[in-house]
């Protein structure tokens, strides 16, 4: 299809919600979206610039656009998501999720039996969850089975075979884990009394079960039946116990799904959080890989829709950490303060675990994914043209004006490069002129680089503000490198990052990883430099003292060094202790040295 014929595609859109889709040449869908205005957002593709690789590309391969208009921003939320898991197009995130999550079944029978499962029947029984581990499902199993004595066998009670004798009790009835309803000891509406009960602990509500019990326990206490009191306040004290630890936030916080979203470079995750009664009857976290550089309000809305299906949530009311489109069927809240804002952060810890979890197996496994990650991320943050595989940081060392040097740290890949660890002694600048220092040890490290033709970093990093920047530049500029490697400085009191010929500091979050390796460079030029800076000046302070006595050497001076530790206690040494370490003759020599009117 010629170009022309797309042209007329695009005008002939409708300005209505809706869905597009978009065809290559050899007619295979390659990308779903969704659009409050199909024309406008459509448009946007073939009149921006995109920055993005994949975005330029997947615009190249449209040849057809086929669109579907529908009457809500809801509704084509769910047919994106509809579309996208069944034609899974090249160029959208895929939510793939293969797991079969389990169920609690109340089984439509005339005494319900209660009991976990991974397949969902429909033969009227009721089903609670999905829930996402088994762990919760066993953990609310055992709490219904200390809570309610119902029965566990698989016989069918119906009232004639109760009635005729069929059955007899089993060792659970002995066993006071059921009260026998297979041989009628049990009424139907007793048992379903229960059941009642039950249902509501499984959608997080407390209140009833815990009134009942409650008047339970005082009634037998009236009538002096102590012993079974007693019973019914242990249940009690279980199910208060299991819902202090299940409610976390205000419990007239009900039917209500929390979402957050945490996102890098290449992934994103979202967490769900579902609350009943003020308690969390669910979590999930969910991981995106992304395809077009999507943002997280376009993917926050797609995993809103699918989560909300997967676990077939009925809530009428969202929290999320910034407004998204899902229609008007659904209220969208964006807490700022209060318990509201509390479970929003709450969720989005989860997420950050989730996450954090996730990058530490990927070191584990993959660590080259890692690695590239990380630089993917600070090529971004820093606004690089290229990732920064080779980096380089300058740091000055002058404690009080005395043997002023410079070290320069190297990190390759996001880890030090010891062996490429360079010191440089200050030669051309007398007294302390950090400026001057910064624009000789650029220039020498460089002119060196260029002169040996060894690769040059992707980035420098000079520890300083402006000034110490500015010098660095100068040196950039006498070789002809400045545009050639980027170039940026870290001033220690507020972690800004300066830019050349950008006046405005650029701030990046305190928890980004991006800081904590450029924290990490400086800390290490930092202790690297002081590390040269207090040899020099131990090596001056010898020279002084030692270095003057007529006929010692440095390995006599390092013998003495090692056995007295300092320069004082050699001067106060006797004569037979100094001939202990190096001989006669130079004992001699140092001791008169320092005794010799």
């Amino acid at each position: 299809m010629s170009e022309t014929a797309l042209d007329i595609q695009i005008k002939t859109l409708p300005h209505q919600p809706g869905v597009y889709q978009y065809y290559d040449a050899e007619d295979n869908l390659i990308y779903v979206g969704k659009a409050k205005d199909i024309k406008k957002r459509v448009s946007s593709y073939f009149t921006k610039n995109h920055d993005y690789g994949k975005t330029r590309v997947l615009v190249k391969k449209i040849a057809k656009i086929k669109h579907i208009v529908v009457e809500t921003e809801s509704d084509a939320l769910l047919l994106e998501n509809n579309l996208i898991k069944k034609y899974k197009p090249r160029y959208n995130v895929l939510l793939k999720d293969d797991k079969s999550y389990p169920w609690i079944c109340v089984k439509n029978e005339r005494f319900p039996r209660i009991f976990p499962t991974r397949r969902v029947i429909k033969d009227g029984s009721e089903y609670f969850g999905p829930y996402t581990s088994m762990k919760t499902v066993k953990t609310l199993l055992g709490l219904i089975k200390g809570l309610y004595q119902l029965r566990t066998c698989n016989y069918h009670l119906s009232e004639e075979k109760v009635e005729s004798g069929k059955y007899k009790v089993c060792l659970e009835y002995h066993l006071g884990n059921c009260k026998g309803a297979c041989e009628g000891l049990e009424t139907e509406e007793e048992y379903h009394s229960n059941i009642k009960a039950i249902r509501e602990i499984l959608k997080g509500n407390f209140k009833d079960s815990l009134q009942q019990f409650r008047k339970q326990m005082k009634a037998l206490a009236e009538n002096m039946q102590f012993e079974e009191a007693q019973k019914v306040k242990e249940k009690l004290d279980i199910l208060e116990n299991y819902q202090s630890k299940s409610t976390v936030v205000n419990p007239k916080i009900s039917n209500v799904d929390v979402f957050s979203i945490i996102s890098d470079e290449s992934y994103a995750y979202i967490n769900f959080l579902q609350l009943s009664y003020g308690s969390i009857i669910r979590s999930h976290t969910l991981e995106i890989k992304k395809k077009l550089q999507e943002s997280d309000k376009d993917l926050l809305e797609l995993a809103v829709t699918e989560i909300r299906q997967r676990f077939h949530s009925k809530s009428k009311e969202i929290y999320v950490p910034f407004k998204i489109d899902l229609g008007d069927e659904v209220k969208v809240t964006v807490p700022k303060l209060g318990d509201k804002k509390s479970i929003l952060d709450l969720s989005e810890r989860n997420a950050k675990y989730y996450r954090l979890d996730k990058l530490k197996q990927i070191k584990i496994t993959d660590p080259d994914r890692h690695t590239n990650r990380i630089m993917a991320q600070m090529k971004a943050d820093l606004r690089l043209s290229e990732e920064p595989r080779h980096i380089e940081c300058f740091d000055n060392s002058n404690i009080q004006g005395t043997n002023p040097v410079a070290a320069c740290v190297v990190f390759k890949n996001g880890k030090p490069s010891k062996k490429d660890y360079r010191h440089f002694n200050i030669k051309t600048v007398e007294g302390p002129d950090d400026f001057a220092s910064m624009e000789e040890v650029v220039f020498r490290r460089y002119k060196r680089l260029l002169e040996e033709d060894q690769p040059l970093p992707q980035l420098i990093i000079i520890d300083g503000g402006k000034g110490q920047l500015s010098s660095a530049l100068k040196s950039l500029d006498s070789l002809g490198l400045r545009g050639k490697i980027a170039i940026i400085g870290i001033a220690k009191r507020l972690e800004e990052l300066f830019y050349p010929d950008d006046p405005i500091p650029l701030y990046l979050d305190k928890k980004s990883e991006t800081l904590k390796i450029i924290q990490q460079l400086r800390n290490e030029a930092h202790r690297f430099g002081i590390e040269h800076h207090r040899n020099r000046r131990s090596k001056g302070a010898l020279k002084t003292e030692l270095e003057n006595i007529p006929g010692v050497g440095e390995q006599t001076i390092i013998d003495l060094m090692k056995r007295f530790k300092t320069v004082k206690r050699i001067a106060n040494a006797k004569l037979d202790e100094l001939e202990a370490v190096v001989g006669a003759s130079r004992a001699n020599k140092v001791y008169n040295y320092y005794h010799n009117d």
